[in-house]
């Protein structure tokens, strides 16, 4: 074997840090010269101003220098013409074979009847767990009008790569791939558009990103049983709805609509996770049942889902929500406990 073979196969162990495939299998590598015990290695990006390119040139020099033929590695970096970007995109959307983007993906949408119950929070919080236990996660922000997945993951300010017009990469997190509407507009911006408009861009979220091969896709849907819930139902008729409310009986009776909305639909409830259960308080510790109690065992036996777990109150929870901290990273609190039993309840129901 050559050097410049040796060379291309080290090359091989050096993945894309965004679409997650070697840079060979992109098509990524220009020129490789070698001068006596130093290479120079071309590298084109779809955009040069690629904000992980540092760490993929990193990769490349510590991968390379382990061959004993080489001293010394410089990594130069181009951009991919329009040609080039056009073929990595349809290299990477021409793996799919049928009309459903998820086809070997568990989907699981995170609804609730009204808002305010915490179903963003439990949705970015369960994410990131399943990505701890080791499975390839992505995260759709279905609440294209309110959402709060960029705040609660601290990636307001991320925005998607764009491949040649055709193809978004995913923002990546804690290990969890995410897209939001949130990242795609500015802060402060109003969003004021009609159902089959909401619809339109939930289309465009599930086919127009790259999301690589996922064991589970979670979808935190707006609250309600309105056009873009029944819209998921219909596009992505395997998807399952895992119900998240609160012990307030107005909360759980407004969440059983939508569970009888996804039997309409022949879509399966897998579940019910019950947030701000109870509140334990720091002096006394004990548990302090704020907004009722049992109302969510009760809509799991009504719906014929199991309840996978009950989540406290917490000021904490909530500080980290506000810092963009998922909670199952704060060593102060037991939620990587909490969202690991849930995770693994949720295993279950498989």
């Amino acid at each position: 074997m050559t050097l410049k073979d040796k060379i291309y196969e080290g090359l091989k162990k050096v993945d894309d840090p965004e679409i997650k495939k070697n840079l060979v299998e992109l098509n990524m590598i220009g020129d490789v010269a070698i001068e006596g015990r130093n290479v120079v290695v071309n590298v084109t990006l779809t955009t040069i101003g690629c904000p992980l390119k540092n760490t993929m040139s990193e990769d490349i020099k510590k991968e390379l220098t382990k061959l004993e033929e080489i001293d010394h590695v410089e990594v130069v970096f181009g951009e991919m013409t329009d040609e080039q970007k056009q073929k990595l995109v349809q290299q990477l959307q021409g793996k799919k074979e049928t009309k459903d983007p998820f086809k070997d993906t568990k989907v699981i949408a995170i609804g609730s009847g009204k808002g305010g119950v915490g179903k963003s929070t439990v949705t970015a919080n369960l994410a990131v767990e399943l990505s701890q236990m080791g499975y390839e996660v992505g995260l759709i922000d279905a609440d294209i009008l309110g959402h709060s997945i960029p705040q609660i993951l601290g990636i307001k300010d991320k925005k998607p790569m764009v491949v040649n017009g055709g193809m978004m990469l995913p923002v990546d997190v804690n290990g969890v791939k995410v897209i939001s509407m949130g990242n795609l507009v500015d802060k402060d911006e109003a969003l004021i558009w009609r159902g089959p408009v909401l619809g339109g861009i939930l289309t465009q979220f599930f086919n127009d990103v790259y999301w690589g091969d996922l064991d589970y896709m979670l979808i935190d849907l707006p609250p309600g049983t309105g056009d873009v819930p029944l819209s998921l139902m219909q596009q992505l008729p395997d998807a399952e709805i895992l119900i998240v409310t609160t012990p307030q009986i107005t909360a759980a009776d407004v969440a059983k609509r939508l569970g009888f909305m996804a039997s309409k639909t022949n879509s399966k409830v897998i579940g019910i996770i019950e947030n701000m259960s109870y509140f334990i308080c720091d002096n006394c510790d004990e548990k302090h049942y704020i907004f009722g109690k049992k109302e969510g065992r009760k809509l799991s036996e009504e719906l014929n889902a199991p309840l996978l777990g009950e989540i406290p109150l917490s000021t904490l929870i909530r500080e980290d929500g506000d810092k963009g901290v998922p909670s199952v990273l704060d060593d102060r609190l037991n939620m990587k406990d909490k969202y690991r039993e849930i995770a693994t309840n949720l295993l279950r129901t498989e």
